[in-house]
């Protein structure tokens, strides 16, 4: 399945410096508004340890390991929704993905140019979010005089798409982006249809200096509050350490971690934070050709995940055999997790669970 997290913020905060570092894309960046133009699109395995786990335990020739589509778009200033800067062309392509990753600068250097002139995470999300905000209004506006005409018709459909319609706007009318709106089960496709750019989940990526990977600045105090208060998740990453641990070596990458204190790269944590932000999960395959993470919704029904395999597979679906990876790691092998009487056989109102290890029976 094709799912996109774009990564936004003012001009100049690290957006294309991160970027880079994720996808080994090679996107420009340098020191000047607006050096990224067009969006640059990136496909990003996601880190996943499970892989290694089941290869101990079931050797195979190859593993694939879920993606996830990162696109770096050009940043925003204030006016934005008015014409200003790139926005037209900015607010289209945030449109179109699935899920937002707002980069907050958080570390002050007179060496970088701030568009704003210093830096102040709150005021510079308030400018995104705001700009993001006055053009879902736009969109509101601009369908509301003929959704309130086809109301009037008296159609029960179009009465009821015209109040989440209107419930949205209030929402919005009061600076608030539609995300923090409370929707019932009926009125959310209604809101679904509206297409609009603040309903996306967002995750904020606080771009923190390099004396700072734990990110324990004031700069980074604020943001946390402000995802606290705005029931957003926030992940910290030092752009430019992420930069230099990318073109190391496996033997001085992890001697440059160790040296800084750190677990795994902070794009590790960034990349597994984007997945979950666009409510996806993995499931696993695994045999001696290859071992691999299948992307599926959260929630997603066993005839749902074999389809992504191949869509035959969901109208043929007979059952699914299933076992864990913390299974496979207790008992040492499939057969013996079979032996033991762990392997589960799941019909079609199964719901997956991440991390499942699964054979599929079909009739196909």
């Amino acid at each position: 399945m094709s799912v996109s997290a774009g990564i936004v913020g003012l001009p100049n905060v690290g957006k294309s410096t991160i970027f880079n570092a994720i996808t080994k894309a090679g996107a420009d960046s340098a020191n000047y508004p607006f050096c990224t133009i067009e969006p640059n699109v990136g496909i990003v395995s996601v880190p996943d340890a499970r892989l290694q786990t089941i290869n101990t335990f079931m050797p195979t020739d190859k593993i694939i390991p879920a993606v996830v589509e990162i696109v770096d778009i050009a940043g925003l200033v204030k006016g934005a929704s008015t014409g200003e800067g790139l926005g037209n062309q900015f607010l289209a392509n945030i449109r179109e993905v699935d899920a937002i990753l707002h980069v907050v600068r958080c570390f002050a250097d007179d060496d970088v140019v701030h568009v704003e002139g210093s830096v102040d995470p709150e005021r510079d999300v308030d400018i995104i979010e705001t700009e993001l905000i006055l053009s879902d209004l736009q969109t509101v506006e601009k369908r509301m005089s003929k959704q309130r005409r086809a109301a009037k018709g008296g159609d029960v459909i179009e009465k009821a798409r015209f109040a989440a319609l209107e419930k949205v706007f209030d929402i919005l009318n009061e600076g608030l982006s539609a995300r923090t709106g409370s929707f019932t089960e009926s009125e959310q496709p209604y809101v679904d249809e509206f297409q609009l750019i603040t309903i996306k989940p967002v995750l904020y990526v606080a771009n923190v200096g390099e004396d700072d990977v734990n990110g324990e600045s004031e700069f980074v105090t604020i943001l946390k509050k402000i995802a606290i208060d705005r029931k957003a998740e926030i992940v910290m990453v030092c752009g430019s350490i992420e930069s230099e641990l990318v073109e190391l070596e496996d033997d001085e990458r992890d001697e440059m971690l160790e040296g800084l204190g750190i677990k795994e790269p902070s794009l590790n944590l960034l990349v597994r934070a984007s997945y979950k932000l666009l409510g996806l999960q993995s499931y696993f395959t695994a045999g001696p050709k290859e071992i691999r993470a299948w992307t599926i919704p959260v929630g997603a029904k066993a005839p749902q995940a074999a389809a992504v395999i191949h869509t035959d597979f969901e109208k043929h679906f007979i059952r699914a055999e299933v076992f864990s990876v913390d299974q496979l790691e207790e008992f040492g092998s499939e057969a013996a997790v079979k032996q033991a009487g762990k392997t589960r056989v799941e019909g079609k109102e199964y719901v997956m669970n991440d991390g499942d290890i699964v054979h599929f029976r079909t009739s196909a």
